[in-house]
């Protein structure tokens, strides 16, 4: 039986193209919700930014990472409440990408 830890994992194998980070390390994952019985995982996710390309690839690879852990019915709803902004990367994030919650980013 699937694991929520491995449902986590698989998110983490989903690498925003541009960034180069993972879409659970950059705050992109508002929410997870995980019916085990019914085998569904509702994933509300939001982009950098409301124009991204990627989009649809992003929801395409994490469709396609949770069956490889064993969840055949994801849902995933794009969401735009709030706003995603570097703080809501994880620390790791922030560190690998160079951003301080007081300044900004710090390179380039």
């Amino acid at each position: 039986m699937t694991t929520k830890d491995e449902i986590m994992a698989a998110m983490k194998e989903v690498v925003d193209p541009e960034i180069g980070m993972n879409v659970v390390d950059l705050g992109l994952v508002y929410s997870l919700d995980w019916d085990r019985d019914q085998d569904e995982v509702h994933i509300d996710l939001t982009l950098t930014t409301p124009g991204c390309p990627y989009g649809p690839e992003l929801i395409r690879e994490i469709k396609r990472e949770l069956r490889g852990v064993g969840v055949h019915k994801v849902d995933v709803d794009l969401v735009w409440q709030p706003l995603w902004h570097p703080r809501m990367m994880t620390d790791y994030a922030k560190e690998e990408l160079g951003y301080d919650d007081e300044f900004g980013f710090l390179y380039g």
